[in-house]
């Protein structure tokens, strides 16, 4: 049976997150993963990937935040993705979520500050 609002009516399912292109800084192309679940990160949202851009073979995984889950709510209602992620120069990038904050990241440091 499907959940209500409330008001009688069918609840709205969370419409899933829009597509980030790619970044590429010299040769390491990075992109958003999504549906960490799915990879066993834990999470969904929050993580990008560094890979090779001559050949697409993966390098790392990097966590950007954290998303804390409340066991009393359904989970997919909880996500939170990456919205945007831009190079800044040659050495970092910014990452936007769907909460609106911002992060900068320096790949060659695996390092991750608030903006």
């Amino acid at each position: 049976m499907p959940e209500e609002d409330g008001m009688g009516a069918p609840a709205a399912k969370r419409v899933g997150p829009l597509e980030v292109s790619p970044v590429v800084q010299g040769s390491t192309r990075f992109e958003v993963i999504h549906w960490g679940r799915d990879r066993g990160l834990g999470q969904n949202g929050g993580y990008i990937a560094a890979l090779d851009d001559a050949t697409g073979r993966e390098l790392w995984t990097l966590r950007i935040y954290e998303v804390p889950y409340d066991p009393e709510l359904e989970e997919d209602v909880q996500d939170v993705f990456i919205e945007k992620m831009t190079a800044i120069g040659t050495d970092t990038l910014e990452i936007v979520d769907e909460k609106g904050r911002r992060y900068l990241v320096v790949p060659r440091a695996r390092q991750v500050t608030t903006a």
